[in-house]
């Protein structure tokens, strides 16, 4: 009896499962979970590669089932996509989503276990579960951009999660004011396949600089002379301000080129944008926070490199 030998994976296989993933997207969420760390942390690296796999399987769990989900949609609207096009069978795509799912909870708990700080597994399974509810119930609600900044709030606190301390106020506004830009950047995505309305842009945008504005406030949570040296605080927070001031002006100038001409194409080049900014803004916020962690928003900013990189093959949005 001859035992055949397994087929090879079809032209194009690789591809089709690295579009599933939206895979440029996961270092958006990397830098999240690297800012909350080093935001927190000068102890326990030896729990932070766990920290990003955790937020990357989450995250990864996210893109893949919103594909599943919205099957009936993209068959319509975007048929060339990995499932509708027939390149990624439906129950193979749903046994990814769920497998990422459990990998990036059993991470997190597995960082409670090393630390004795539950939070871990408990943002963990939190962000798990609004992954899930976002997909399936609420991202065509009023309350789906709220469950994605959660989302995002969530696993920027995940990589806060393993701090030895309480947290305190400045730690709830940085995620806080993450989120909520992510809220702006849902609503700017919202429609992102087909003419979009200007005055849901216009208040895209505006919620989106809100968000920057309430991450810039940190300082104002917390003794500034913990941040930086005293003869240097005021002249420390002018720049910070400034540099955030920049950002927000740049990443605001992109989204009024999509307002004023909301054509998909212009849309989706301000969401892919939006997305990475987050990248330069998590680094600015991680350099500000201690001198010392100018490396690490380096680090950060690097994140930047593979993500635009990819994303010159692999749809982002």
């Amino acid at each position: 009896m001859t035992i055949p030998l397994p087929k090879n994976p079809p032209p194009g296989a690789l591809r089709a499962h690295l579009e599933l993933l939206r895979l440029p997207n996961v270092f958006t969420a990397m830098a999240d979970v690297l800012l909350g760390f080093w935001f927190t942390h000068s102890e326990r690296t030896d729990v932070l590669l766990l920290l990003v796999a955790a937020s990357s399987s989450l995250y990864l769990a996210g893109m893949v089932l919103n594909d599943v989900c919205d099957l009936a949609q993209d068959t319509a609207e975007r048929p060339g996509r990995p499932i509708p096009s027939g390149r990624i069978s439906l129950s193979r795509a749903r046994g990814i989503g769920w497998t990422l799912l459990v990998i990036g909870v059993a991470l997190g708990w597995a960082v409670s276990l090393l630390t004795g700080e539950v939070r871990s597994g408990m943002v963990a399974s939190a962000l798990a579960s609004l992954v899930f509810a976002y997909d399936a119930v609420l991202k065509r609600t009023p309350l789906g951009p709220l469950a994605m900044g959660g989302c995002r709030m969530l696993n920027v606190l995940l990589g806060m999660s393993a701090f030895g301390g309480a947290w305190q106020s400045y730690h709830l506004v940085v995620a806080g004011g993450l989120g909520l830009y992510i809220v702006g950047v849902t609503l700017l995505a919202r429609r992102e396949a087909a003419a979009s309305s200007q005055t849901q842009l216009a208040t895209a945008t505006v919620v989106m600089m809100a968000g920057i504005a309430l991450a810039a406030s940190y300082p104002n949570w917390v003794n500034r002379t913990a941040l930086h040296g005293a003869g240097e605080i005021e002249t420390s927070f002018s720049r910070w301000q400034q540099l955030m001031g920049l950002l927000g002006a740049l990443i605001g100038w992109r989204c009024l080129r999509a307002v004023f001409d909301p054509t998909p194409k212009h849309v989706q080049v301000a969401v892919k944008n939006s997305l990475l900014s987050l990248v330069i803004l998590d680094a600015a916020i991680c350099t500000h926070a201690r001198d010392e962690n100018v490396i690490y928003a380096v680090i950060i900013a690097a994140l930047l490199v593979p993500a635009m990189f990819l994303g010159r093959w692999f749809y982002s949005t």
